[in-house]
């Protein structure tokens, strides 16, 4: 038998809980540890239309990357984040979030992101530590191109690795040595540029990073939160059916990008 706390136990020795920043609350988050898992539902989110399709689909356990909370007083259905923790536990679905120690993490949410991106030789953006094995973590990664391309190029590729819209900054030039940070990464514009980065991928990049990197001369790329982590997703439904071969594990098909509306 495969418990909920042998799942979780696994996902930590690829994404070991020490590598999460201060900020955050990655871990088992609900149920019950000993029960059995033969179906895993895995989601960038644990949304209401992921419960839903987790309780149909029969699956005991959610993985996902986003935590279900951060910080959580009480649990009643007064509250959007109460009304999800009674949905599962009514259920009977536990829930494991893996979330910056999987952005840091060997083989994890910006690997996966540089790889998508057709990346080499891999480094750090910023380097926390090394594990036992001698692998590197930290959050962000550097990688090149096999060919220099033009930022035009370079884009195209972008949106259609990603499936997503892009908005951008023209630093003026050609790409080459890329940094990547998924999700909310523009606090980390500095450091790429000091790392001699041309070219910085990330998410969520407000008004004032556009003007700085335009002053680097650093093309920035907002290719979207959701389709910057995404990419982890598929990673970790590999991890859980190579390691647990009996589980059936899926990929959320409701969780999708949220999409705004324009008027």
């Amino acid at each position: 038998m495969t418990s909920v706390k042998t799942v979780f136990e696994f996902l930590c020795q690829k994404a070991p809980l020490e590598y999460k920043m201060d900020f955050d609350n990655p871990g088992f988050l609900v149920g019950n540890a000993e029960r059995e898992v033969t179906r895993i539902l895995v989601a960038l989110d644990i949304t209401d239309e992921v419960i839903d399709e987790a309780a149909a689909k029969g699956a005991q356990l959610i993985v996902s990357h986003h935590p279900l909370f951060f910080s959580l007083k009480s649990v009643t259905a007064d509250s959007l984040i109460g009304r999800r923790v009674l949905s599962l536990a009514e259920e009977k679905i536990a829930a494991v979030c893996m979330h910056t120690n999987l952005d840091s993490a060997k083989g994890g949410v910006n690997d996966a992101l540089a790889e998508k991106l057709g990346l080499t030789n891999i480094e750090p953006l910023e380097l926390d530590g090394t594990d036992a094995n001698g692998d590197f973590y930290g959050i962000g990664r550097i990688g090149t191109l096999p060919a220099p391309m033009t930022l035009a190029d370079f884009l195209a590729k972008t949106k259609t690795a990603l499936g997503t819209s892009l908005r951008y900054c023209d630093g003026g030039k050609t790409v080459s040595r890329v940094a990547v940070c998924g999700g909310s990464g523009s606090d980390y514009l500095e450091l790429v540029q000091a790392k001699g980065c041309d070219t910085f991928v990330t998410a969520d990049v407000k008004y004032d990073p556009f003007l700085v990197a335009k002053h680097m001369g650093i093309n920035l790329i907002d290719a979207d939160h959701f389709a910057t982590e995404n990419v982890v997703v598929p990673v970790l439904c590999r991890w859980l059916s190579e390691e647990f071969p009996s589980i059936e594990v899926s990929a959320s098909e409701r969780h999708t990008k949220p999409t705004a509306q324009f008027f």
